[in-house]
């Protein structure tokens, strides 16, 4: 088995050539075909999340220690089961993508479906060994997907730029045509809720980003683009929108992009935050209640949801995140062009 582990934190990711893992209990052993690379691996990598003010979250104070297989969009075949596991559930051979948002499988949280909220998670790709690798252990046939009638790349990608667009969106409030939403981002998660949004609510989309070149790329599904550094953004949006947004996702997650959500917002609006750059911010708080505001954190989704998704994707008309395709030999390569604003859309490393 070969896979690419953080060893040191803040480190590149280093080669290892190890045993083939043998699928126990319930488990199955998946050969990957791909795995799809996030810009959240960039904090996983460097060992923390600013929390702002000078603040940070350490992961080893949440349970993820080293050495770690990062990569957590994967899609492959499966290559054997356990002795518990039901072989007619994922056959052998059957292609499959991994649902890694997994909770301990006990608890009162994952027994009504909601393993995000589970205190004892073993997420693949940040707890677990994930797909930065040629073999996954996955702990139940139930976390794989059937994806027939989609494109394999693109169903990767939905386990977590598309869940994570997709549920977002499912968070915002009734919209008509008369309303305007928001995407703050132009990255491979704004560009993949970009994609769905159309299919999700009937308001009319704006997005902000401080990339030209991603304003361009997002300019051809949205109502309007808006540069966020532009002096006259907010007026822009107001004039545009007849006030303030109904809806504001956030999908950057810095505390700019977080006062530009706030502000943009009419009364009664959402603010969905989704992106986990960091740091933090001064809030007023007596402008929730006066603005009848609401702030809501979005982190991924659900199975149920991810199967939604992939129910919504074999629809015709529905857009995917644009995605380039490179060697896993290349995962360090590809982690600094995310971390340089060089990637629009995914990269899938080939396995």
């Amino acid at each position: 088995m070969e896979s690419y582990q953080v060893l040191e934190w803040g480190q590149p990711l280093q080669k290892v050539l190890g045993a083939t893992p043998e699928p126990r209990g319930t488990e199955v052993l998946m050969r990957l075909q791909a795995c799809g690379v996030c810009h959240s691996d960039l904090h996983i990598r460097d060992g923390a999340y600013d929390l702002g003010g000078g603040k940070s979250i350490q992961l080893g104070q949440i349970g993820i220690h080293l050495p770690l297989t990062m990569g957590h969009e994967m899609v492959g075949t499966v290559a054997a089961h356990g002795p518990d596991a039901d072989p007619t559930e994922a056959p052998q051979g059957a292609l499959r993508v991994v649902f890694p948002w997994i909770g301990c499988g006990h608890c009162r949280h994952c027994l009504r479906g909601a393993e995000l909220d589970c205190e004892a998670p073993r997420s693949l790709g940040t707890r677990r060994a994930g797909g930065y690798a040629s073999h996954v252990l996955v702990p139940h046939a139930r976390y794989l997907v059937d994806c027939d009638g989609i494109d394999p790349l693109v169903a990767a990608s939905a386990a977590c730029s598309g869940i994570t667009a997709y549920s977002a969106l499912k968070k915002l409030p009734a919209c008509g045509p008369d309303d305007t939403v928001v995407l703050i981002g132009a990255g491979g998660l704004g560009l993949a809720a970009l994609g769905l949004i159309r299919h999700l609510c009937h308001a009319r989309v704006v997005v902000v980003d401080a990339n030209p070149d991603k304003l361009k790329a997002a300019s051809a599904q949205a109502d309007l683009v808006i540069p966020s550094g532009n002096a006259d953004a907010h007026a822009q949006l107001r004039a545009f929108a007849g006030g303030g947004a109904v809806g504001v996702v956030d999908f950057v997650g810095l505390p700019q992009t977080f006062e530009w959500g706030m502000a943009a917002l009419r009364k009664g609006g959402s603010l969905v935050v989704v992106g986990l750059f960091g740091g933090g911010t001064a809030l007023s708080i007596p402008l929730l209640p006066m603005r009848n505001l609401r702030l809501i954190g979005s982190y991924v989704g659900s199975l149920a949801e991810f199967k939604a998704l992939l129910d919504l994707l074999r629809q015709p008309g529905v857009h995917s995140v644009p995605i380039g395709t490179r060697p896993m030999a290349e995962i360090n390569a590809i982690l600094e062009d995310i971390r340089q604003g060089r990637v629009h859309g995914r990269v899938m490393a080939l396995v």
